[in-house]
């Protein structure tokens, strides 16, 4: 995969940092593992969808962990298992743990976690605050309104 360099618009943009850091986190994230393979759709406006590989997994072997702006999803196998079962001829089902990291945006909250045929699915949705919502300012008409240098002079 291609690498970015981010240096001059690191230079000319203030407060972006963040954004700068997941960036070039996610390049070198998207170089290792690929396991397991995974889907992101958005079901609706404000709602979205991961969906995880997770065939051989019971639903106590994986963890699925909220933090800000940071979900994991782990899973661990177990040894004791392997201990039951006879030698492999071929081994072609990826049976290890894994753990998968997603940047959540600010105020992207987990509603909710299933695990249904060999599937994991994570359902976000994000709410924004109403104080943070975008708001609909009224135009008057007529003489302008005092100001607030008018309102101290008097």
């Amino acid at each position: 995969m291609r690498q970015f360099d981010f240096t001059p618009y690191r230079r000319s943009t203030i407060g972006f940092d963040r954004l700068f850091d997941l960036m070039e986190a996610s390049a070198r994230q998207a170089q290792g593992d690929n396991y397991p393979p995974f889907n992101l759709e958005r079901t609706a406006e404000d709602h979205y969808r991961i969906t995880l590989a997770v065939a051989g997994f019971k639903a106590e072997e994986i963890d699925i962990t909220a933090q800000q702006n940071l979900l994991i999803v782990a899973g661990r196998k177990g040894e004791d298992g392997d201990a039951q079962r006879g030698a492999f001829l071929h081994l072609g089902i990826a049976n290890r743990s894994f753990e998968r990291r997603f940047e959540l945006a600010d105020f992207v909250r987990v509603e909710s976690a299933a695990l249904a045929d060999g599937l994991l699915t994570v359902d976000l949705i994000r709410e924004v605050p109403e104080a943070m919502k975008p708001k609909k300012i009224a135009i008057a008409t007529g003489a302008p309104t005092s100001t607030a240098i008018e309102h101290q002079a008097a």
